[in-house]
């Protein structure tokens, strides 16, 4: 019987957890989809919490709640269906608005699979205001910082000209406990967004940025542009409050 094991360097900050692709949580190229690939990693940044006594109750008990703000991957090579990976994340030194996160994914005998780093914003969440991450006294702070072989999250530039791709209404199935879109879902829109042409690919790069919750009822447009100079495509959704995400995919 295959054991999947969760466990804690030395250090008290890095955290693994064994996987599995399974079936459903590949796309048709039977690798992991984008859409699996957010969720594993936001869950297991809340699971990291938890594990150290800050579930997302305590934290609501003392006035803080945890959001993904903006994420970066580079694919080296993406797990497989049914292959067996290593998820590894830690937390490295905050910015003044932004907690700072990096995973890892390897294979059992080290090789990179993927890398990627990502901003959370520290929210009240009574009164939906930022909170500096200076005052997050829940844990002691982190210090420790690495370089990363991947982009880092960031500002993306939006082309003048997009095209509209498709538009879809939010349902009931795409809200989670927070009453907005699950941050995973995203990575559905994204990959549903891209084009034929596109899709045999092998893509190198994805960045994410969170811009406004997409709520129940809401209608998501989504638009995009493909720059073949720079092997670029970039996705946008918008409801009618305005930009809901930015997105970017780059491929060989």
């Amino acid at each position: 019987m295959n054991e999947y094991k969760q466990w804690y360097e030395d250090d008290k900050i890095t955290f693994h957890s064994e996987h599995k692709v399974q079936f459903s949580q590949a796309n048709s190229q039977k690798t992991l989809s984008f859409y699996e690939l957010l969720k594993v990693t936001s869950d297991m940044a809340v699971e990291d919490y938890a594990q150290q006594g800050m579930d997302r109750d305590m934290l609501t008990e003392h006035g803080y709640a945890c959001l993904v703000s903006r994420v970066a991957f580079r694919f080296h090579r993406v797990p497989r269906e049914n292959e067996r990976y290593i998820f590894t994340t830690y937390e490295e030194k905050a910015e003044p608005l932004q907690l700072v996160r990096a995973y890892e994914f390897t294979s059992p005998d080290g090789t990179p699979l993927i890398t990627g780093l990502s901003s959370w914003l520290l929210v009240d969440p009574v009164a939906h205001r930022i909170i500096p991450t200076k005052k997050f006294d829940l844990r002691p702070p982190v210090e420790t910082q690495k370089e990363h072989d991947c982009l880092k999250y960031g500002k993306i530039a939006v082309p003048e000209q997009l095209d509209l791709l498709y538009e879809r209404t939010i349902m009931y199935s795409d809200i989670d406990g927070n009453g907005h879109v699950n941050n995973a879902r995203y990575g559905a829109y994204v990959a549903d967004a891209i084009p034929e042409s596109l899709r045999e690919k092998t893509f190198t790069d994805f960045r994410l940025n969170y811009a406004k919750e997409a709520k129940l009822g809401d209608k998501l447009s989504v638009y995009g542009h493909i720059d073949d100079e720079a092997k670029k495509f970039t996705i946008v959704g918008k409801t009618s409050e305005g930009v809901s995400f930015e997105s970017e995919l780059y491929w060989k």
